[in-house]
């Protein structure tokens, strides 16, 4: 017999509040089992379906769904950094991943840098001005040799705009971000910190995709420029995937 979680198991397995749970239960986002005792009916969660929905969730649509919901909920534990300290510790726990696995040892210390500057310049430009859920998603999956960042922050158009006000579109900060050094911003490493991302991409076999806003592009290694296109969808923050 396949073995059964109530509420509070399955929404600790998962990262998630009760109430988060009882809501994807309810718009149908995972299938609860509904057994009466007495006057009261329970809620209860088969175990491995719960497991499945770990293993095969796509962490880079699952940042996407999370940055461009109208009515977001904190990501699953495992992915959410809500403070700098958070985020630390899951970079450093990626960096230990990585440097165990002789494929990807060499790069290591590159791809961990990247993920930094991008995480921690979401949280620099963000402090004390999160329009809702502060913090970022942070996932990666070795297997599909992916990380994943975002943010439902202000976005580069409005941070940028404090220092360069005469910025008009996300496609205008999107690149000046990637390719101006900007002197006077607060701080200066963290916010000039997505020039070297660029570099280190374009130097070495990995790909990025960064959104903003509805701008957005796609840079690999050996590219001459970045390719700055409009999207269909908004983010209000940021979101980025690296692949290696």
């Amino acid at each position: 017999m396949d073995k059964l979680l109530n509420i509070t198991q399955a929404s600790e397995m998962l990262g998630i509040s009760p109430d988060t749970l009882r809501r994807w239960d309810e718009k149908g986002k995972i299938k609860s089992i509904r057994i009466k005792r007495g006057e009261y009916e329970y809620r209860y969660y088969n175990q491995d379906e719960i497991s499945q929905l770990l293993i095969d969730k796509d962490i880079f649509k699952t940042a996407k769904d999370w940055a461009a919901s109208l009515e977001p909920d904190s990501p699953l534990s495992f992915y959410y950094c809500p403070n700098v300290s958070v985020f630390n510790g899951r970079l450093t726990k990626l960096e230990t991943a990585l440097m165990k696995n002789s494929k990807f040892f060499p790069v290591s210390s590159l791809l961990v840098l990247m993920a930094g500057e991008i995480g921690n310049n979401s949280f620099d430009h963000n402090l004390g001005n999160w329009p809702d859920v502060p913090g970022v998603y942070f996932a990666y999956n070795l297997n599909k040799r992916v990380i994943v960042l975002a943010d439902r922050g202000q976005g580069i158009l409005k941070t940028l705009s404090r220092a360069k006000p005469d910025l008009v579109s996300h496609e205008e900060a999107l690149k000046t971000a990637f390719t101006e050094f900007i002197s006077g911003r607060i701080p200066e490493k963290r916010g000039n910190g997505l020039k070297l991302v660029k570099r280190i991409i374009l130097k070495h076999n990995f790909k990025l995709y960064f959104q903003t806003g509805n701008a957005f592009f796609n840079l690999k290694g050996g590219d001459t420029e970045l390719d700055i296109k409009t999207g269909k969808e908004y983010y209000q923050g940021c979101i980025a995937k690296i692949e290696f």
